[in-house]
């Protein structure tokens, strides 16, 4: 019996040279292993237009449901990876990124390694991480629902004129928690805990820890802190009816919508995680250290100590 052939989504933009050089590498090393590559429809478009090869690659949902793809192989930085996660997000395929970028918190591994990662990805020699996702509701003054999203790192609550202070009030399960003006409010996932909430002064939390941050942007308060609540909470933030101005609600910085006076968005944890493919168990301090490029001189290590404190088994 013939086995189907197996679709790979390839996301990459035509807006760096070295980035399309790398697309026709990915493109080409799943031809050769049987597999069919496939181009989301705007990036084939860009990708076409500064190479010929791409002209005849299958189109996301024209050619191929998202159904049929199997894995994402992600090219970029990790606005790239999230709008790939938004791409896939219908399906079941996981995300790989191959940083192409600068910080790529969300990348798997750098570009040096990408020929290993095609080999990997077509033996499926790759484990998957299910990240904790956002699920995002605006409702208006009368408690109608208007819009709805989703969110991998944040969903955030700004004001919509900068000379103006946004009124808001903060509440969590259904009983009110604080009343302040502000710049804003943002409600990450661990996995946003280290974009927007970092710059913020938001608390980084581990990729393995179920909780969502709460993070006041330039409260006028005196309890404006960050709040760390866990998954089965929920988190609403009321723009209040008599602020001077409306708000905007920005989820992954990617999709919006208008808050007007009274308006309450209200922020919980998506049913439907985000997939991840992973090919290195590599910790979460680590990829902080060298992302951060954080001075780790001196340190010793669990060997030292234990050599020095013998009863100490294994170290922290």
């Amino acid at each position: 019996m013939t086995q189907p052939e197996r679709s790979i989504l390839v996301v990459a933009h035509a807006q760096r040279d070295d980035t399309v050089v790398a697309a026709e590498r990915v493109v080409s090393a799943l031809r050769a292993a049987g597999a069919r590559p496939v181009l989301a429809r705007s990036d084939r478009a860009e990708l076409a237009a500064a190479r010929h090869v791409f002209s005849d690659v299958a189109v996301l949902d024209d050619d191929v449901p998202i159904g049929e793809i199997e894995l994402a192989i992600v090219l970029g930085g990790d606005g790239t990876i999230l709008r790939a996660a938004e791409l896939v997000r219908d399906g079941t395929a996981p995300v790989l990124g191959i940083n192409m970028g600068h910080v790529g918190f969300l990348a798997e591994i750098e570009r040096d390694d990408m020929d290993d990662a095609v080999r990997r990805v077509i033996a499926r020699d790759y484990d998957v991480e299910e990240r904790l996702a956002l699920h995002v509701r605006v409702k208006d003054a009368g408690d109608a629902v208007i819009y709805e999203t989703w969110a991998l790192n944040e969903a955030t609550v700004e004001k919509a004129s900068r000379e103006r202070m946004l009124e808001v009030v903060i509440e969590v399960d259904g009983r009110p928690l604080s009343s302040f003006g502000c710049d804003g409010v943002v409600v990450s996932t661990p996995t946003g805990s280290t974009a927007y909430n970092f710059s913020a002064g938001g608390p980084v939390i581990w990729p393995t820890v179920q909780a969502i941050a709460v993070v006041p942007l330039s409260a006028h308060a005196l309890f404006a802190k960050p709040l760390v609540v866990g998954p089965e909470h929920a988190v609403a933030i009321e723009v209040l009816e008599h602020t001077n101005d409306s708000g905007i609600l920005w989820a992954d910085g990617r999709r919006s919508h208008e808050l007007p006076p009274g308006a309450r968005v209200v922020v919980r944890r998506d049913e439907r995680p985000v997939r991840l493919a992973r090919l290195h168990p590599a910790a979460f301090t680590d990829r902080l250290v060298r992302k951060f490029r954080l001075p780790v001189a001196g340190w010793r290590g669990p060997a030292a100590i234990t050599a020095a404190h013998p009863t100490i088994e294994g170290g922290a």
